[in-house]
């Protein structure tokens, strides 16, 4: 069968984690930065689709692609590896200063990445800046505004709504990145990985990556936000929420629960078996 059990899933995406904790800084900031090319692409795709469309739901189905040639390619993505690294450190697999290493470089990666295709796609998009109006342009500014001057508006209840958002967002993005290795097949790890990716999206939740790329693109087309909004209303506390997001709903849950079974398992198979009683 295809299809590969929790237990197992769970010890493969530690021994994956304990790999990327391993990798020399050169490999991850190349990966981060694809990672971060990558998931600006599939979000003008998701854009594009829902301005044409006028739905936004087909725009959130679309948006996985980006994540599926991350995850295939093994790229670095930070937001994944809030859950996969912490659970390799917690099976002893890794050290914890090789998780904070790839952190620190994955995110670095992950922002180079995304502003290069901002910009790249600003060039694209404005003509040289030539274009200052059009349904693409007032996308991507009024998202971003959305994502930072809404919550300045609120005050420390917008940093709390921030948070709040991107926690259940990164619950999602990692739980789709270790549904990936539900399935040894191409087709399988594709179908597994789309659907929580799919969820996040629809629901317009906070992913620290995406907004790396939708942020600064929109300053760089005029939007009235400043390099302060940008992070102290958005990066950080959705940096913050990503991190609890992924590491305790996903990595600690699934690495508890994969214990537990594991222990019910042994116990079921060395248990005796119950006496059957006879029919009087």
């Amino acid at each position: 069968m295809d299809y590969i059990k929790p237990v197992q899933l769970v010890e493969d995406v530690a021994t994956t984690g304990a790999y990327k904790s391993n990798l020399a800084v050169k490999d991850i900031l190349i990966k981060g930065i694809l990672s971060g090319a990558f998931l600006g692409f599939s979000t003008t795709l998701a854009y594009t689709a829902s301005i044409e469309t006028k739905l936004g739901i087909v725009g959130a189905f679309i948006f996985p692609v980006g994540f599926v040639l991350i995850l295939l390619l093994g790229l670095e993505l930070v937001t994944g590896n809030f859950a996969m690294l912490p659970l390799a450190k917690m099976r002893g697999f890794t050290s914890g200063k090789s998780v904070y290493v790839n952190f620190f470089w994955a995110f670095v990666g992950n922002l180079l990445g995304s502003l290069l295709y901002g910009g790249l796609f600003y060039i694209s998009a404005t003509k040289l800046g030539h274009i200052t109006e059009g349904p693409m342009i007032e996308k991507i500014i009024s998202v971003a505004e959305g994502k930072t001057l809404a919550y300045k508006s609120l005050g420390v209840e917008g940093i709390i709504i921030s948070i709040t958002k991107a926690i259940l967002c990164n619950w999602m993005v990692t739980l789709g990145a270790f549904m990936a290795f539900t399935s040894s097949s191409t087709i399988g790890k594709i179908a597994a990985m789309w659907l929580p990716i799919f969820l996040f999206f629809a629901h317009g939740f906070e992913h620290a990556v995406v907004n790396m790329f939708v942020i600064p693109t929109a300053i760089f087309m005029g939007a009235n936000i400043s390099l302060g909004d940008w992070w102290i209303w958005n990066q950080i506390p959705v940096t913050i929420g990503n991190f609890i997001g992924g590491f305790v709903f996903t990595g600690l849950a699934l690495h508890l629960v994969n214990k537990k079974e594991t222990t019910s398992a042994h116990v079921m198979v060395n248990s005796p078996a119950p006496k059957q009683e006879k029919n009087l």
